[in-house]
């Protein structure tokens, strides 16, 4: 995370995003002249820009304020005919006992006026929320120049790695031809090289044909063999046929959540994407009503449980993505995550 002043929008901040640990009042500014500047860049109109303004003041100042390890991630959304900003808080206590309560103006618990949250609801253009005390609280709020479009279906978060500002995982989703498809790579190492693979992949699954994950993955391969190389995994829910088609390359892990609370994991074939690879295989998983789907680089441990998180689920892509993050990722390497929910 970056903690400094903000004069102009940082590299990469139109893409991925840059993340800001936001402790005290300084950082807070940095957050929202970044926001600012971000949709400058955008060509939001002047309205929009104040009203982020004051979402990402609100966001930055409740953190300083009430959170522990609280950090906030600027990057841009994209619809087919706009571009917004989002800004995801994430904190890992204390939680709200009270998540209407909280939102509601004149709650405070910190002898302020207590609009912070109502503020921030009242100006984005969409927003979601999730808070268990003593774990923390994640909220993901977007500003958009006209009426918001309709939420999406798959979402993710990277991080780097202690130390770096490029990070070496990438995620992307895309709908081609009746398919939803989604792509995490996890590039060799840390750094520009590993981002400079991750960001390859990312542009050729975009661009690909219309064809099942193995063969993506296939297509992958060959596109990255002028790169250091990488982990990837692309999965295709198909909600109308009630199953996940998955195929990865290297330690990429995946895993289907049922609606009961069942968990049951994807199998990656071991390999690094454009170097080495056994026959790649695709696997159906079954996708019940209600499911979601979770994929992560090896920057985040497996020891997650739901059970934690009482009503995640409920929540859009963005939020479970932060949530897991927040807990199961580790500072000692780039961290990605990727979220589908149905």
């Amino acid at each position: 995370m970056s903690g400094g002043a903000v004069a102009s929008v940082p590299e990469g901040l139109l893409d991925g995003g840059v993340w800001f640990r936001v402790e005290e009042a300084g950082s807070a500014s940095a957050v929202r002249r970044a926001s600012e500047h971000l949709a400058a860049e955008l060509a939001m109109p002047d309205r929009r820009i104040a009203d982020l303004a004051i979402v990402a003041t609100e966001a930055a100042g409740n953190l300083v304020k009430h959170a522990d390890q609280g950090g906030i991630l600027v990057r841009t959304v994209r619809a087919a005919d706009q571009a917004g900003v989002e800004l995801i808080m994430i904190d890992s206590g204390p939680g709200m006992a009270d998540v209407q309560r909280s939102i509601g103006d004149g709650h405070s618990t910190a002898g302020t006026l207590g609009i912070g949250l109502g503020a921030i609801v009242r100006q984005a253009s969409r927003w979601d929320l999730h808070s268990v005390p003593g774990k923390g609280t994640v909220m993901a709020v977007q500003v958009w120049p006209a009426a918001a479009p309709e939420p999406v279906w798959g979402a993710g978060l990277t991080r780097p790695i202690t130390g770096e500002t490029a990070c070496g995982d990438a995620w992307a989703v895309r709908e081609v031809d009746g398919r939803r498809q989604m792509l995490l790579c996890d590039g060799l190492g840390h750094g520009g090289l590993a981002a400079a693979a991750s960001h390859e992949a990312v542009r050729v699954f975009r661009d690909a044909p219309a064809v099942p994950p193995a063969q993506i993955v296939e297509i992958l391969h060959r596109a990255l063999n002028h790169t250091r190389g990488a982990a990837l995994a692309v999965a295709e829910p198909d909600p109308q046929a009630g199953v996940v088609r998955y195929a990865g390359l290297g330690n990429i892990s995946g895993v289907v959540l049922g609606p009961d609370g069942s968990r049951r994991g994807m199998v990656s074939m071991p390999g690094i994407a454009g170097h080495q690879r056994r026959q790649v295989r695709e696997y159906d998983y079954t996708l019940l009503p209600g499911a979601t789907v979770v994929m992560h680089s090896d920057g985040l441990v497996e020891r997650w449980n739901l059970g934690d998180y009482p009503g995640l689920l409920s929540h859009g892509p963005e939020v479970i993505a932060g949530t897991v993050l927040r807990d199961a990722g580790t500072r000692r390497d780039d961290a990605g995550v990727l979220v589908a929910r149905f």
